[in-house]
């Protein structure tokens, strides 16, 4: 026996007007919610090892001073990681940036070589040639905008302005736009 079509509904007046916010309509849950439920979960679970040195950037101290370990990754490690991250798998990923570390300690020696190193160096993450393009791309342009490869001054804006500076890379499509972005939001705090 077919089935009737269901009748369309016409799109609610919330959905006609672009909001900042995913759900203008929904009123919960509030801030002040989201941070009772982390406060929960804090307390329950305690603090995830892994964010620590995060914490501490927020705080306002060095991660090496308290603990004598290694330093968070930077805004632009995370950038090159999603990069790298682009059809294929986070093992994978994560491999070629290790090999790309081990490669090139600074991003400046990215930058300087003319040659196959860097597509070498992350040819296991597959399509090496495009994203080595990529990477220098960015690098490049970062350098010819600040005389320095960095891009840590991004943790200070808000997410609509780091998505617009992300915007000005030709290499960086929307969705790795996105991905920066929260990632900066919840990983980098």
């Amino acid at each position: 026996m077919p089935r009737k079509p269901k009748p369309k509904t016409p799109p609610s007046p919330a959905r006609r007007d672009p909001s900042p916010e995913p759900y203008p309509s929904h009123g919960s849950p509030s801030p002040a919610q989201c941070l009772a439920v982390r406060d929960s979960l804090l307390a329950f679970h305690g603090f995830p090892e892994e964010f620590a040195p995060f914490r501490l950037l927020r705080l306002g101290r060095s991660p090496e001073e308290d603990s004598g370990g290694p330093r968070p990754p930077t805004v632009l490690d995370g950038l090159v990681t999603t990069l790298l991250s682009h059809n294929t798998t986070d093992a994978i990923s994560r491999r070629a940036f290790a090999s790309l570390k081990a490669a090139f300690p600074s991003w400046d020696q990215v930058v300087d070589e003319e040659g196959k190193s860097l597509e070498d160096s992350i040819r296991c993450g597959g399509l090496a040639a495009t994203k080595a393009a990529r990477i220098r791309a960015i690098l490049r342009g970062v350098r010819k905008r600040s005389s320095k490869i960095c891009l840590e001054y991004l943790r200070e804006l808000s997410v609509d302005e780091v998505k617009r500076e992300l915007s000005q890379f030709k290499c960086i499509g929307p969705k790795t736009v996105s991905l920066i972005s929260y990632l900066l939001l919840f990983s980098f705090q």
